[in-house]
């Protein structure tokens, strides 16, 4: 194992490929408020006889998000709700043949109920802070991810902000646009869509006033039992005639309690991103272009947002985007 590689960061797109004889895995920072302050999880395996944090290999049908949120139920006994993206892993395992490259996806993640019970995989399971933590873990590469994790405060308001999933072509459909609906590849998208935004904990859902937004995150408000709220600003319509205060509704929905999950379109999301980059530097980097937004059918967005009074102006809370990760498609492998 090669245990110096550096970790390659996804910062605002997709992962880099990997190969396909590429072992893929995802684990995550579980965190809690400790009495004596912030405290993360670290986990001793018997089979290797090291100290890691929660991990482990993807299954068929699952994205990363999927992944780290299973494994660090079953290492830790504990459920959690995911946040932001954290960073990227690549080392050599043994293979057939070989070595092949094994590349983790890391995210930071809240506990939620729980308790720790010895398993086959996971025999001590030890709360640390962030630096005792370091200091007890076997392997660099997992001290880089605290690294990241670091970066910014573990407590950050989120928004998963979607773009509807496919509904076909508008040029095919002869009614109002408004009511076009999804098609049976947006149906697709849309249920993975709901096996994917509960793992981030959402509270509230909003909607821009289009069947085919709302169709695409109904089922994550059914499930909340929650109304879809209607934002207007987040249509195209409404956003071209005024993005500063589509900006505005942004970050007041940002404000308030608990994760969200917004649903836009196309010709809103990449702009909108871009203007609420600009509040500041977006984890290392100084901003994003509207054409560096990507915005596919079906896609997420997980925006971060911290505290800044320097930004407060009356007119919007002082929030500032300080990571916005992209995943281009729910379904995986398409």
């Amino acid at each position: 194992m090669t245990e110096n590689q550096p970790a390659t960061e996804q910062i605002d797109g997709e992962p880099t490929d990997v190969p396909d004889r590429t072992v893929r895995a995802a684990g995550a920072v579980l965190w809690r408020d400790g009495a004596g302050g912030l405290e993360v999880a670290v986990v001793h395996r018997p089979r290797y006889d090291d100290w890691s944090l929660p991990k482990g290999k993807l299954d068929p049908g699952e994205l990363p998000a999927h992944t780290a949120a299973r494994e660090v139920t079953e290492e830790t006994g504990f459920s959690c709700v995911l946040s932001r993206f954290l960073t990227r892993v690549t080392y050599e395992v043994p293979a057939v043949g070989g070595t092949a490259p094994k590349v983790v996806d890391y995210f930071a993640a809240r506990a939620g109920g729980g308790a720790f019970a010895p398993n086959d995989e996971v025999d001590v399971l030890r709360w640390a802070p962030v630096a005792e933590a370091r200091e007890l873990l076997s392997y660099p590469h997992d001290g880089r991810v605290l690294d990241a994790f670091e970066q910014l405060p573990a407590a950050l308001s989120t928004v998963l902000l979607v773009r509807h999933a496919k509904a076909g072509k508008r040029s095919e459909w002869s009614g109002d646009d408004v009511l076009r609906p999804l098609s049976a590849a947006g149906q697709r998208q849309r249920d993975a869509l709901h096996s994917l935004l509960p793992l981030y904990g959402p509270v509230r859902v909003h909607s821009a006033p289009r069947v085919r937004c709302q169709q695409t995150v109904a089922p994550v408000a059914a499930d909340l039992g929650v109304e879809i709220a209607d934002e207007p600003l987040f249509s195209e319509e409404g956003y071209r005639a005024d993005p500063s205060a589509a900006v505005a509704r942004m970050l007041r929905i940002a404000a308030g309690p608990g994760p969200v999950v917004v649903c836009s379109q196309g010709g809103v999301i990449p702009d909108l991103v871009a203007r609420l980059a600009r509040s500041g530097p977006l984890r290392g980097r100084p901003g994003l272009r509207p054409e560096e937004a990507a915005s596919r059918k079906g896609s997420v967005w997980t925006l971060s947002f911290s505290p800044d009074p320097a930004l407060g102006n009356g007119s919007a809370p002082a929030l500032r985007l300080v990571a916005a990760d992209y995943l281009a498609d729910p379904v995986p492998g398409t």
